[in-house]
């Protein structure tokens, strides 16, 4: 997979600039780990969680893929739920 499978349709303006972002990182990894995830969940997220995607969009890739690995902490003012369900989802190819 090489980019978004999720149309933007219905989405509200924040929500689809945040889809765009999160395939659109810098790095290919973060563009497959955020990406998916966005397109799995950014319909049923909260304003909350909203709000803090953006926030963790705020972090540099490498910073972020470092927490993602495991190979540095998600700094403490990032929110760790909505981490967490980042770090654990798993998208499924279809093919």
């Amino acid at each position: 997979m090489t980019g978004t499978t999720r149309s933007s349709q219905g989405l509200d303006d924040r929500r689809k600039r945040l889809l765009f972002h999160c395939w659109h990182r810098g790095t290919r990894e973060m563009d497959l780990i955020l990406g998916r995830f966005a397109d799995a969940e950014i319909g049923t997220l909260s304003d909350q969680e909203v709000a803090e995607l953006e926030d963790l969009l705020e972090l540099p890739d490498a910073d972020l893929y470092a927490a993602v690995t495991g190979a540095q902490p998600l700094p403490p003012e990032q929110p760790a739920a909505l981490f967490a369900r980042i770090k654990a989802f798993r998208a499924v190819d279809a093919d």
